[in-house]
């Protein structure tokens, strides 16, 4: 099959609705797990799993959404220069056709971005100010009320999607669907993915596997926090296989569905 358009054929834009917003994350990772290596502060993904193959399906599934779900540690990198800005759709040859994929379906040229945060320290990209870009602020109750006070002063509205600091998966979706958003793309980490499950929140994920095994004492996988138990079971519904990329050793794409408990 064509790479080129696997993705963006699942159409996910039409899935959701209010009441049930369709929420997916993708990672890519390794044989043994590895999702990011971590040097000093910084966490980044190992070149041996990158490829121009799985970059182009990560911009098909950015392509679909209604609103992406960044945090604020990729805000701080952004900003000190340790990582690429990905925000936006059609700022690269590669994606040109995306921007003409989403108005042709309906939607905004450009997705909304939701700000997931604890802390609330974190700079708007310049990027996202420039293109105009809707903006939301999502953190807990027991947030520096301080902070959550200057972003409404600057025009930022801010959700309240939990009890304590962090966001959690449930209350946040219940308010995006609120807010009429329809296709939610987690741009997200292990925290986010773990609390999107435990909460029954997540309606797919996508997971580019790259046959390498990296290695490193310090690494990060897909989940965090307690055992997911029961809420982490997941049911393949679909597997391509790229033989070339990355690097010659191949990778697999591969699409899970979340099992709901009977």
């Amino acid at each position: 099959m064509a790479l080129a358009g696997l993705y963006v054929a699942d159409a996910l834009h039409r899935l959701g609705s209010a009441s049930a917003p369709f929420v997916y994350a993708s990672f890519v990772g390794s044989l043994d797990g590895r999702i990011a290596l971590q040097d000093g502060e910084a966490n980044h993904l190992p070149v041996e799993i990158t490829s121009e193959n799985d970059f182009r399906l990560f911009l098909e599934l950015q392509a679909q959404a209604d609103c992406l779900v960044t945090h604020g540690g990729y805000l701080r990198d952004l900003a000190a220069g340790r990582l690429d800005d990905v925000l936006q759709i059609g700022t690269r040859a590669v994606d040109r056709d995306l921007v003409r994929w989403r108005l042709e379906n309906g939607l905004s040229a450009q997705p909304a971005i939701v700000i997931a945060s604890a802390s609330l320290d974190f700079p708007i990209p310049a990027s996202v100010i420039r293109k105009k870009q809707r903006v939301l602020i999502a953190t807990g109750r027991q947030a520096p009320q301080d902070r959550v006070d200057a972003f409404c002063a600057r025009g930022y509205p801010v959700i309240i999607a939990g009890d304590g600091a962090s966001v959690e998966g449930a209350p946040l979706v219940r308010e995006l669907g609120t807010l009429g958003f329809r296709s939610v793309y987690l741009l997200t980490g292990p925290r986010m993915l773990s609390t999107m499950l435990r909460d029954g929140m997540l309606s797919r994920l996508y997971l580019t596997i790259a046959h390498r095994v990296v290695g490193g004492e310090s690494f990060h996988t897909m989940a965090t926090g307690p055992r997911l138990e029961a809420a982490g079971r997941l049911r393949l519904s679909s597997l391509y296989y790229d033989s070339a990329a990355p690097d010659g050793a191949g990778q697999w794409f591969a699409r899970f569905e979340p099992l709901r408990p009977a």
